[in-house]
């Protein structure tokens, strides 16, 4: 990095690094595309790293005023986190497991502690009471990531699994960010490590009933998960048996148990149809069983499971509903064509209300729906269902407008469904819902003879836990509503806004706008920290629900991909209009903040309307959508034609992709100071992608704003791994925004 001096105020501004340029050419579909800086994604490439280094130290001096800002921040961040803390126990089959957290160790430590049974199902069910700080009797640690990460430059669990003895613990550890995992397996009996190691394998681990196997699944070349393996513990991992392969490079593949755990259920699937295979543990030797074929091109998800001693599958399926609905099916009707089978309909289609999966206990059906933006929780009594005798849903009532209910572990033989409950103003709180039984014939609950209901009602919310928060904070203090944007085709675009309660409203203050906008991923309400220190310093926080997010169910999303991906852009903008002319901000001071496919935003936007904005920042950017999705031996790349399109076979797909990613479209315009965020060994987005990127709109900006790189050396997609140093990434996005905004100081 060199240094210039401005004459103008005699101090050093720093001359950011410019890469050496290698041309070169690609052609598809009679269309050429010079790029001068592909040579950057040769990771081992001596020159590259250098090159990266480069632009951290230039990053780093460039930003180095805002050093007492992050530092704030981060001190605030840490200040209002307890940071000696325990989840709350979730019980599995004799145990109750939590996590806790300590004072200065970044990481958690799982444990768990014996659990009673007596003849009160709901008491059993109970979790003890455990207290930050407070030793918890019996308690046994599984796994200290503290001790694990000692020494290592990154560390992330990628899956862990009990068996059903409660003998065993398998765990999966990424040490490089790439999440590529090494599993290993502990005797929680002796404390001791089995020889069995499992080296490059992908998320999610699940021992079989009987403990004997381990199944995992493993990614290909690309880091597509595509196969799902059995090992036999105490058997040479050579030996370990592909249960299932998938060569079609546009789909992925992953495993679970049944909620009873009876099978072992695989999905295959992209984004617009599914395929899913179980194996019975009872008869493993019939091997895999096919549910609904892709070739229906039916979106689902099927879960086996036994009602009244009959063998039954649960479908959460778009066939004939948009928006999903929920059917039962007898397995005999397996193995006849699709046509001739008989569902029953257990959760019928409904336009506004988006179905977004279901699942059984012993009693119950939980459904997860999404109705008026929000994610909420419903149960039915499995008896009667599917008939005409099935019982309405019943849905746990909350008082917030904006809010997220959600699914949190919920165990097949529980009398409860414990739920997740957060919203912008509520800390992140625990449930258990104490599942309502139908009437017997004498009007009486079902379940009104035993010792629970002489403590707990049924459809009773026993409140566990909400997260706390220190410092004195109180939700009186901050608002969050619900607004809406006018697309310029007369979209309404719900907006969430969130802002201090005292904050005038006299057009003054600085706003930051976040959005996502892609693969049905909602933008959902939930609290955080870390905002409360733009808030606080007069910051209108918004986040814009556009399309191509599932906030407004199916059709929402559809509206806002592939050969609609546009909207996603034109309704982020239209959005930050809404915001401008609001009367909460000056329109002057607006930044834009999103991450990955929401960096692809930024960057579009950025190329938009780069005049709306005072600041960008692109956290792990998919900003070179069309170089990586044209290459399918890219990680991920094939997988994502089911989102934009496949440009390679599709000459629509390819031209209407080059109209709108961000790297092809930097023009001469004053763009404004811009942040792009990546880590080395991100393999979701790559380092490149972002590092092509600022060198072409330093290149183009007709601008003085600085456009910085920022690389985080030894990261992954998310970062730097442990909780600090996820604080201080945050610290330092937020200072990089409100020192562009000139809202540094609280008010």
């Amino acid at each position: 990095m060199t240094e210039s001096a401005d004459p103008a105020t005699r101090t050093t501004i720093p001359t950011p690094p410019v890469a050496k340029k290698i041309p070169a050419t690609r052609t598809h579909h009679g269309d050429s595309f010079t790029d001068s800086y592909e040579w950057l994604r040769e990771k081992e490439n001596p020159q590259v790293k250098a090159h990266l280094e480069a632009e951290q130290a230039y990053t780093d001096a460039v930003t180095a005023g805002q050093e007492k800002l992050r530092s704030d921040i981060f001190d605030e961040i840490k200040t209002r986190t307890q940071e000696t803390d325990l989840s709350v126990p979730s019980r599995k089959d004799d145990w109750w497991y939590y996590s806790r957290m300590e004072e200065g160790k970044a990481y958690g430590i799982q444990c768990r502690v014996p659990a009673a049974s007596t003849a009160d199902p709901v008491a059993d069910w109970t979790p003890p009471l455990v207290e930050a700080g407070v030793p918890v009797p019996g308690e046994r640690v599984l796994l200290d990531g503290n001790a694990e990460a000692e020494g290592k430059p990154f560390f992330s669990i990628g899956g862990a699994a009990v068996s059903q003895d409660g003998n065993l613990h398998a765990y999966a550890v990424d040490n490089a960010g790439d999440e590529r995992f090494t599993a290993k397996i502990k005797d929680l009996r002796t404390g001791e490590l089995l020889p069995d190691v499992l080296e490059n394998i992908f998320y999610g681990l699940a021992f079989s009933p009987d403990g004997s196997q381990l199944f995992y699944t493993v990614v290909d070349d690309s880091w597509r998960p595509y196969q799902v393996r059995s090992h036999r513990l105490g058997s040479p991992v050579s030996g370990d048996v592909i249960l299932y392969q998938e060569d079609d490079v546009a789909m992925w593949t992953g495993f679970e148990l049944s909620a009873d755990r009876r099978s072992l259920v695989l999905s295959i699937g992209c984004a617009e149809y599914s395929e899913t295979r179980y194996l019975s543990f009872a008869d493993p030797d019939a091997g895999l069983r096919t549910v609904i074929s892709r070739d229906e091109r039916i979106l689902y998800e099927a879960e086996p499971f036994l009602l009244d001693g009959v063998e039954k599958v649960l479908l959460t399926h778009n066939k004939d509903a948009v928006n999903s609905m929920v059917s039962l099916l007898d397995t005999t009707e397996l193995g006849k064509p699709l046509a001739e089978q008989q569902w029953l309909t257990v959760v019928p289609h409904d336009d506004g209300v988006r179905v977004n999966g279901a699942t059984v206990t012993k009693t119950h059906l939980v459904l997860s729906v999404r109705r008026d933006t929000i994610e909420r929780i419903q149960v039915i009594p499995l008896a009667g269902l599917g008939g005409p005798e099935q019982a309405a849903a019943i849905e746990p009532a909350f008082d917030e407008e904006l809010y997220t209910a959600n699914m949190g572990g919920t165990d097949y033989e529980a009398p409860v469904v414990r739920l997740g409950y957060t919203s912008f103003l509520t800390p992140p709180r625990i449930y258990d819902y104490v599942l309502p039984l139908p009437s017997d014939n004498s009007g009486n609950s079902g379940n009104s003879g035993n010792s629970a209901n002489a403590t707990h009602l049924d459809g009773e919310l026993l409140l566990r836990k909400e997260t706390p928060v220190l410092g004195g904070y109180s939700a009186a203090d901050y608002v969050a509503e619900r607004e809406w944007a006018d697309a310029s085709d007369g979209t309404r675009i719900p907006l969430s806004v969130i802002r201090r309660a005292d904050l005038p409203r006299d057009g003054s203050n600085a706003g930051v706008i976040y959005g996502y906008g892609s693969y049905e991923i909602s933008m959902d309400p939930a609290f955080a920290i870390s905002r409360l220190s733009l808030l606080d310093r007069g910051i209108v926080f918004v986040i814009a629900h556009v399309r191509g997010g599932g906030e407004m169910g199916r059709p929402w999303y559809d509206a806002g991909k592939k050969l609609f991906k546009k909207n996603t852009f034109t309704d982020f903008v239209d959005a930050t209009d809404w915001l401008a002319g609001s009367g909460w901000v000056d329109a002057a001071r607006i930044g834009a903040l999103g991450g990955s496919a929401g960096g692809l935003l930024m960057g579009a936007v950025a190329n938009l309307a780069p005049e709306k904005y005072a600041a960008v920042v692109a956290q792990v950017p998919f900003v070179d959508a069309l170089t990586t999705i044209l290459d399918p031996d890219l990680p991920l790349s094939a997988l994502e034609w089911e989102e934009w399109g496949n440009p390679i076979t599709d000459a629509d797909v390819y031209r209407y992709m080059k109209e709108y990613t961000p790297y092809e479209n930097v023009r001469p315009v004053a763009y404004p100071r811009i942040a792009a965020v990546t880590s080395f060994n991100d393999t979701r987005v790559l380092y490149v992608e972002p590092a092509k990127w600022v060198q072409v709109l330093r290149e183009e900006t007709t601008g003085s704003e600085p456009i910085v790189l920022k690389i985080e050396m030894d990261g992954g997609h998310g970062g730097a791994s442990g909780r600090y140093e996820g604080w201080k990434t945050r610290a330092w996005d937020y200072a990089f925004l409100a020192d562009a905004l000139g809202a540094t100081q609280l008010r």
